[in-house]
This record gives C-alpha cells, structure tokens and sequence, in this order.
C-alpha cells in the first residue's frame, strides 16, 4: 500500500520540481546584464569587423593624367617667361645699348622668382598649368581609396618644404648653374695651360653636366611609360600635376592651326604652279589694260625702266634701242636666256653702248 501510494505520488513531484526550474531559469534570463558586458562584446566583435572591413575595401582609383597636356604647360610657362623679359627689356630699351645683356642670369632668375611667387606658393597653379587645368599634388599624402576619394584626384597640395625647395632647385638651381658656366668659360677653366686645379673642376663639371642630361633622360622614359613626374624635381619632390578639375576640358583653338594650314597649301600650290607660267605671254596678256601706265611712263625714256634712275652708263637694247643701265641689263640678259625688253615686251638680242656709232659692233 505504500509503495503504490509513493509509486502514484513520484510523477508528479517530478512535474513540479521541472516546473519549478524551469520558472527559476526565466527569471534568471530576465534579469538585466553587467554594466561591462558591452564592453566585453566590443572588444570581441571588432577586430571580426575590422578584419571584414579591410578585406572589402574598395580598390585605388587610378588616374592618367594627358602627357601633351603636361609639356603644353610647361611650354606655355616658358612662353609666359619671355613675353615678361620682353616687356622688362622695353622698359630699358632707352638706357646703355649691352646694359642688360651682363646682368641677363639675374633677369631671368628674377621671372621665375615672380612667377613662383604668385603661383607655387600661394597654392595656386602656375599660368601654363592653369590653362591646362593641372595643379600640383603631394603624392605622399595623397590617398588612393576610402570613402573620401571619388575620382582620385583629391589630394592636398604641395607642403612649405616643397615649396621652398622647389624654388631652390627650379629657380636658384638654373640661376648658380648658369652663372658657373659662364664664369668658367671666361677663366678658361677647360684650356690645358690652366692649372690642374681649374682643369680638374672643368671636368667635373662637364661630367656633373653629363650626368644630369643621363639622368634627365632616363627620367623623360619613365614619364613617357608612366605619364608621371615631368622633370627629375618633380620626381624627387613627388609632386605630380593632376587634373584642377574633373569636369573641365582642354580648351584648345584650331583657328591659328587652320590659317597657317591653308597658307602652307597655298604656298605648295604656288610654288608648283609658277614654274609651269610663263612669264612673258602674262606680260603680253596683260599689256593692252596697262596702256595708260606705259604711256605716262614712255614720257621720260631717259630713265632705265629697271631702277627708274639715270643711267651713269647708258646701254641701250637691240633693236628696240630702248636705254638702260648697264648693270641692270647685262644682269637680266646674263640671268635669262631669252630677256625681253620691259617697255616693248620685245626680245633683246644684244646690247650696245648708248650714242656708239654704227661702226662699232653691239655686244652680245
């Protein structure tokens, strides 16, 4: 009897002591976290996240920027430098004849100091670069890709230390360099009765010279095959020109291409057709409308029809007896084998001294 009552009373104790956990697990789920699991889970999740983050990173965005436009620019600069030397000069032009010619290296460091000045470094481009739409950029800080890049060409501009040393090697560097070369020619520093202290920094110059050209050279092919860095300073500085503006165009007019086009056709055209005319049936043709011309011309026959002045040795023209200089008209019989006469179109055969009497013989 009381195995059967303890055998009917185990189920459902069993029920309610289950009942009774599983009520005191939901309690337990329900109470609030720690203050630091958050923290806990952060440091947890990022470095997953961060790690996730890097492998989907969006590409660099590269850029090519035109080669033409780059050497235009810099083109244009050193056109932009004359037209100011050529304006400095005119202000001069009244003083000493030579006055500037020995003082032509500090006229030209002064240019490009003043187009530096106002350019470079204010953070603006210079004029050549500005109508091409360039600027430079400081490839070092420049980001190639992130959020903030959208069409690679963002990127600050050229720091104080490139600044400054750009200047001193563009602009002092030529200035020093050019000064040495002319003070070296006037010693004579490369003739062999110098002293082999001059002859030995003659020739470490002219190798310094050869290294430079080697190195500018080798400079020139990388830029050919990359379309970066113009000139060895841009290269060790890395500023590189890039676009100002994504949206603008190269602004370039074909008006004085297509007149000096026209013209050189015009002119191969002529030079092909001038030849083939022949001179004296154009001058019969056009004698009967110049009847007035030859008549008030024919008044004064005292004149040669050549250089329109008095003959000091007068010639005349067979057998149209027509006076000329002698010069004028044994050059044009010399030149031309079959010379016609400039007052009667008519063919000269010889020529004969002015007032020689018919016993005289003409000349051939």
């Amino acid at each position: 009897m009381d195995k059967g009552t303890l055998a009917s009373n185990s189920p459902s104790s069993s029920s309610s002591s289950y009942s009774s956990s599983a009520s005191s697990s939901h309690t337990r789920s329900m109470d609030p976290p720690p203050e630091n699991s958050w923290t806990d889970a952060y440091r947890i999740s990022f470095p997953r996240w961060k790690s996730f983050s890097e492998s989907t990173q969006l590409p660099a965005i590269s850029i090519s920027v035109s080669k033409v436009n780059q050497f235009d620019a810099a083109r244009l600069d050193v056109e932009m430098s004359g037209m100011l030397k050529e304006q400095l000069v005119k202000v001069f032009s009244l003083m000493k004849p030579g006055f500037l010619f020995q003082y032509e290296a500090e006229l030209d460091v002064f240019l490009e100091f003043l187009i530096w000045r106002f350019s470079i470094w204010v953070d603006k481009p210079t004029p050549g670069n500005a109508l091409m739409n360039l600027r430079y950029r400081d490839e070092r800080r420049a980001a190639t890709a992130g959020q903030d890049v959208r069409t690679g060409l963002e990127g600050p501009g050229l720091s104080m230390r490139q600044k400054v040393w750009y200047c001193i090697a563009n602009t002092g560097g030529q200035y020093i360099w050019a000064r040495l070369q002319s003070f070296s020619a006037f010693r004579r520093w490369g003739d062999s009765e110098q002293r082999p202290l001059a002859r030995r920094i003659w020739v470490l110059l002219q190798r310094a010279e050869g290294l430079y050209k080697a190195m500018a050279f080798s400079n020139l092919l990388l830029f050919l095959y990359s379309g970066r860095y113009r000139t060895l300073i841009e290269r060790i500085l890395k500023a590189r020109l890039v676009y100002g503006s994504p949206n603008m165009n190269r602004a370039v007019s074909f008006e004085y291409m297509n007149r000096q086009l026209v013209w050189n056709e015009f002119s191969e055209m002529l030079l092909l057709l001038l030849p083939l005319l022949n001179s004296s049936s154009i001058k019969k043709f056009l004698l009967p409308f110049s009847k007035d011309k030859l008549s008030g011309s024919s008044g004064d026959e005292s004149e040669c029809p050549i250089c329109h002045t008095n003959p000091t040795i007068p010639f005349v023209a067979l057998p149209c007896q027509h006076r000329y200089c002698y010069y004028c008209l044994r050059t044009r019989c010399t030149s031309v084998s079959s010379y016609r006469c400039a007052r009667c179109n008519e063919p000269v055969a010889a020529i004969q001294r002015h007032g020689a009497g018919e016993n005289k013989a003409p000349r051939n």
